[in-house]
């Protein structure tokens, strides 16, 4: 099932008990929101595209074979800088994946604070 966002969407591929693991589109100039997991940490394999991760304030430049890995609590973000599309693979691992597991501190869309809200 694929779930959209105003950025772009996302599908499912597994979902466990001990993780959950998504295909993640971001849509030409668009970012998510600046946030963090208090229970799950996340690493990315990117397919296609260029982007800038941001992880507690550092930006990193990823793109097609980049792999950033994404620690429990730490703030992070992703922005498509490419022209098409960006896509990534999502390994979450913790103790919970749950969507309100999510503290926003910045969003270009307007949700607020735990919310996964579509569009703004």
């Amino acid at each position: 099932m694929i779930e959209e966002r105003p950025w772009g969407y996302y599908t499912v591929l597994e979902d466990k008990s001990t993780h959950k693991v998504k295909r993640i589109v971001v849509y030409s100039g668009q970012r998510l929101s600046y946030q963090s997991h208090e229970k799950r940490a996340e690493t990315w394999v990117f397919t296609r595209g260029d982007g800038i991760v941001t992880i507690d304030d550092i930006d990193h430049h990823v793109m097609a074979g980049s792999i950033i890995k994404i620690p429990l609590r730490a703030k992070h973000r992703v922005k498509n800088i490419s022209a098409g599309l960006l896509e990534f693979v999502e390994v979450q691992t913790g103790d919970y994946f749950g969507e309100d597991d999510i503290i926003r501190y910045s969003d270009d869309y307007g949700r607020e604070n735990g919310t996964t809200a579509k569009t703004p």
